[in-house]
């Protein structure tokens, strides 16, 4: 079975009314940040997560 990371990102907090930043992991802008306030795209994140969260495979 592959899990797979889907973010929750309805809050308001994750959209950034000031404008566009490059996204730190593709370079495109986005209005989007993370938890951290990081620019980054949802999916962007989404893939992120799911390339470096360790599974049972990885023991």
């Amino acid at each position: 079975m592959i899990t797979v990371a889907l973010l929750n990102w309805r809050s308001p907090e994750h959209y950034d009314h000031t404008g566009d930043q490059p996204c730190v992991i593709c370079t495109k802008p986005t209005p989007l940040r993370s938890d951290r306030g990081k620019p980054v795209h949802k999916v962007c994140a989404e893939d992120w997560i799911d390339r470096h969260t360790a599974t049972e495979d990885d023991q």
